[in-house]
């Protein structure tokens, strides 16, 4: 069952990883790897204070914001041999931050990951217990929780290798993203129409 596949992540023992060994282990991994990495997103709000884009977004500078990551080179992060395959769950309306998420998806999707967006209410069957946990997905004997405190910054993952736990959770992911929307299609529907985000909504 989906929901048993993410209560056993949530039980699962793993190791946990601080930011910096985290970041590090994941770089190094992921540039070995080929075929399919997958990727879950499911908060609506991250810190992140290292992107200068990000950073503008929460100064209120939309504008800059966008010309920021214009100047972001996304193919640098993705290695020649990987397919990630991104799934964004998505709440309405839209966080100042999921708007400028969006449109940064876009453009990785544009530079060749596969990202798709799912409406939150896809996934409330799923979410009895707590929200979904953010999960990368490296292979059948790989995948790390990735933690983030209450702002949302990021400190960390739990390394899980255990495959009974992997393989059920890439059969969620996996039907998920079949039901989910192109990052494109989704971004030009969605939140091309949409004016600058107010920032005052969120707490930075």
């Amino acid at each position: 069952m989906p929901g048993e596949a993410i209560e056993h992540v949530r039980q699962t023992a793993g190791e946990i990883l601080a930011a910096a060994d985290y970041l590090t282990e994941f770089y190094e991994r992921f540039q070995r790897v080929e075929g399919v990495v997958w990727k879950l997103e499911r908060a609506q709000h991250f810190h992140e204070p290292d992107v200068p884009s990000w950073a503008a977004l929460m100064e209120g500078d939309w504008n800059r914001a966008l010309a920021l990551m214009e100047k972001m080179r996304f193919t640098d992060d993705l290695p020649p041999h990987v397919e990630l395959r991104r799934l964004r769950i998505v709440d309405t309306p839209l966080t100042p931050y999921m708007q400028w998420e969006i449109v940064l998806l876009a453009a990785r999707t544009r530079a060749g990951e596969r990202a798709r967006a799912l409406d939150a209410a896809a996934v409330r069957h799923l979410e009895r217990a707590a929200p979904l946990p953010e999960l990368l997905i490296l292979g059948p004997d790989l995948m790390y929780e990735i933690l983030y405190d209450q702002i949302g910054a990021h400190i960390g993952g739990r390394r899980i290798t255990d495959p009974r736990v992997i393989e059920p959770c890439v059969r969620v992911l996996a039907d998920l993203y079949g039901r989910a929307e192109g990052m494109l299609g989704y971004y030009e529907r969605e939140v091309a129409p949409l004016p600058p985000p107010e920032i005052s909504r969120i707490s930075t």
